[in-house]
């Protein structure tokens, strides 16, 4: 238990050899599960989890290195000083120790995160990244879940852009392109359609930049029951650039052509190295996406056999 500990609470850096041509980004992957924590970001016997393993294939082509960590109490401007961006896949309440057993950023570290992106850095979330920080620290039982904050929105939500609700069965879901010539999908097309774990996503910002909205009236489950909904932006933060998309739950959709090229040019992007469009377009794009699914009564838990 005890080498387990320490394990989880290290941090890794790895760093490639690349061409000339393509300047070198540091970039944090940072992965402290307060909540659920993602099998595709679990570390086992010391190594890399599959998502990294994946980031590292990129890193190789794109001249990044890469420093993974699961310790929020490093969160400090001087520690975020040494990266061009900073990556999440994260869960829950981040300034509580809470599953993982993680050390918790201080609301300090907190507040540092946001300077670094506004000063003129890089952020970059996948899938969870939206399911951290719920305002009022809001569980998923409740009508209160399914309910819009506006500027009340915890200021993370704010910064990333939108909230996790929940989601339904993984299944095979059609994303329309909305931003074609934005780096990472020229080569998309005008959709594109991936077996994944969908977010059901509510309390988006205005100033978003939509890149990729759900079809979902075509998708199955009541979690969907709603309007089209952005689930791929990128948004200035201060003189910041902040990107998110909500896939990243399976490991086959890490090896995805359309995921990869849309995670190579957010990063890039993030890092300042390729431009691309930011001009608000939700209303455009999306223009009922403040309209969420009917509250969903939790099921009860399975009984226990023998009673």
């Amino acid at each position: 238990m005890k080498t387990l500990v320490f394990f989880v609470a290290a941090a890794f850096t790895f760093s490639s050899v690349f061409g000339a041509d393509a300047p070198r980004r540091k970039i944090l992957f940072f992965t402290k599960s307060s909540g659920f924590e993602h099998e595709v970001i679990s570390w086992k016997k010391g190594q890399p989890s599959y998502a990294e393993a994946r980031l590292l294939e990129l890193g190789e082509k794109n001249n990044w290195e890469f420093t993974f960590s699961k310790d929020g109490s490093k969160f400090s401007a001087e520690y975020l000083k040494e990266f061009d961006t900073v990556m999440f896949y994260t869960t829950g309440d981040l300034c509580s120790e809470g599953t993982d057993a993680n050390p918790p950023m201080t609301p300090k570290g907190k507040q540092a995160l946001f300077d670094y992106v506004r000063s003129g850095k890089g952020f970059v979330g996948t899938h969870s990244a939206s399911d951290t920080f719920h305002t009022d620290n809001e569980s998923l039982k409740g009508p209160e879940r399914y309910v819009n904050h506006g500027e009340k929105a915890d200021p993370y939500v704010r910064f990333i852009g939108a909230e996790f609700i929940r989601h339904g069965a993984q299944q095979a879901a059609k994303s329309i392109v909305i931003d074609p010539k934005f780096p990472g999908l020229e080569s998309v097309g005008s959709d594109f359609s991936i077996h994944e774990e969908w977010y059901s996503l509510k309390d988006f910002t205005p100033d978003l930049h939509v890149l990729t909205v759900m079809d979902a009236p075509a998708m199955t489950g009541p979690e969907y029951a709603r309007p089209m909904f952005p689930n791929t932006w990128a948004k200035r933060e201060g003189n910041g650039r902040v990107w998110y998309t909500s896939m990243g739950h399976r490991e086959d959709v890490w090896t995805n052509p359309v995921f990869q090229s849309m995670l190579t040019g957010g990063i890039k992007w993030a890092c300042g190295d390729a431009s691309g469009d930011t001009a608000p377009n939700l209303s455009k794009a999306a223009p009922e996406a403040h309209v969420n699914p009917a509250y969903i009564e939790p099921k009860p838990p399975a009984p226990k056999k023998g009673k």
